[in-house]
């Protein structure tokens, strides 16, 4: 089948590897109908991780159930099903206590699994024509027949419950104001989902003219860091309080408004954007390993974080990785009642043999390469 695969850093190919099979009675295969790219794949792409060549990238896939397992009882041939990014066995101490990102069974010694992604297990991507699923009926979110809200659907497999997951974490309360540090998917996810939950206000803080504008499209505040200092914006519309609640969603290349790489300069600003006792839901990706870091302690996941100043204002932090599963299926009936659309983040359809060019355009930010799904 065609995949794309892992070349090097800042390159891609799609390639025949070969086709997935069934490994274990609990298993299905799936032809995938779409995937996307996510930001966590120009991580892998930009060698900013330890991944090597051959990697087959794809974790925000959903698509057509061809083959089921002998062991499988829920799920059918010709489902139309999601697959949450977190591979999960349902049955381990964290998979019972709804902590599927962190898996005890699908990639030991290590807690979590996710497909086609470094050190996450031995998942291929779904970036192909087809995708094997273990412990399916687990894993797949079944979804209505035909091809009705496809690129909606295709946001719950990642970005639409990561940034519901914020929200979470920063255990937003109906009324409250909001401040996410991000315009990306994710963080336009978390804004949407604010704006779902009843917030007041919902600031979004980015210097991308397209993601602000997008932002403000859906009722947001953008706030534009390369014109200002965003704590300071934030404060002011805040009746100098700052918001009740904040959301990290750009993680460890965080850059300040000249383009310098800071790595830990949005969760400071996040601390100083939020009151006194407000919360913080950090689903920026922070890694142990970084070759391509700006100094030798965040090369080594150490960074200068004002833990002084966050304990001094009595605040609380939310952090972890998403869990998809957590709320992958109230989300879709959010979309099938047409109470959500989260498919306003998709920038661009592309086929899958044109996946490299759509890696290089979304690496170097082109305008109309934020969010790109795969058409395979």
């Amino acid at each position: 089948m065609r995949a794309v695969v892992y070349k090097d850093v800042n390159s891609v190919a799609v390639e025949q590897v070969d086709d997935p099979r069934i490994e274990a009675p609990t298993d299905v295969l799936v032809r995938i109908t779409t995937t996307a790219i996510c930001g966590s794949d120009l991580h892998m792409y930009e060698g900013r991780t330890v991944a090597e060549t051959g990697i087959v990238f794809g974790h925000e896939n959903m698509g057509i159930v061809e083959e089921v397992g002998s062991g499988v009882s829920r799920i059918r041939k010709g489902d139309r099903v999601s697959l949450p990014f977190n591979v999960a066995c349902g049955f381990c101490r964290n998979c019972l206590a709804q902590k599927t990102a962190f898996c005890l069974t699908v990639n030991p010694p290590y807690a979590g699994g996710a497909y086609g992604y470094v050190g996450m297990g031995p998942y291929t991507g779904g970036q192909a024509e087809y995708l094997r699923v273990p412990f399916a009926d687990f894993n797949c979110l079944v979804l209505p027949p035909g091809d009705e809200h496809e690129n909606d659907f295709a946001m719950l497999a990642d970005i639409f419950p990561t940034g519901y997951h914020a929200t979470v974490l920063a255990d937003l309360n109906p009324g409250e104001t909001i401040v996410v540090f991000g315009a990306g998917p994710v963080g336009l996810m978390a804004a949407y989902s604010a704006m779902l939950k009843g917030a007041s206000k919902v600031f979004v803080v980015d210097k991308v003219p397209g993601r602000l504008q997008l932002a403000e499209s859906i009722g947001a505040i953008p706030v534009d860091f390369s014109a200002g200092d965003p704590v300071e914006q934030v404060v002011d519309q805040t009746d100098g309080m700052g918001a009740d609640k904040g959301v990290d969603a750009v993680g460890y290349q965080a850059t300040a408004a000249e383009g310098e790489e800071q790595p830990a300069v949005v969760l400071n600003q996040l601390v100083d954007a939020v009151r006194h006792t407000g919360r913080l839901g950090v689903v920026g990706l922070y890694l142990p390993q970084d070759p391509g870091a700006p100094d030798e302690n965040a090369a080594n996941g150490r960074l200068l974080f004002n833990v002084g100043r966050f304990f001094e204002k009595g605040q609380k932090m939310g952090t972890g990785q998403a869990d998809a599963k957590a709320y992958n299926a109230q989300l879709r009936d959010l979309i099938i009642a047409g109470r959500a659309t989260p498919s306003f983040v998709v920038s661009k359809e592309v086929p899958l043999d044109e996946a490299p060019d759509a890696y290089a355009r979304f690496d170097r930010r082109e305008e109309g390469y934020s969010k790109v799904v795969l058409k395979p």
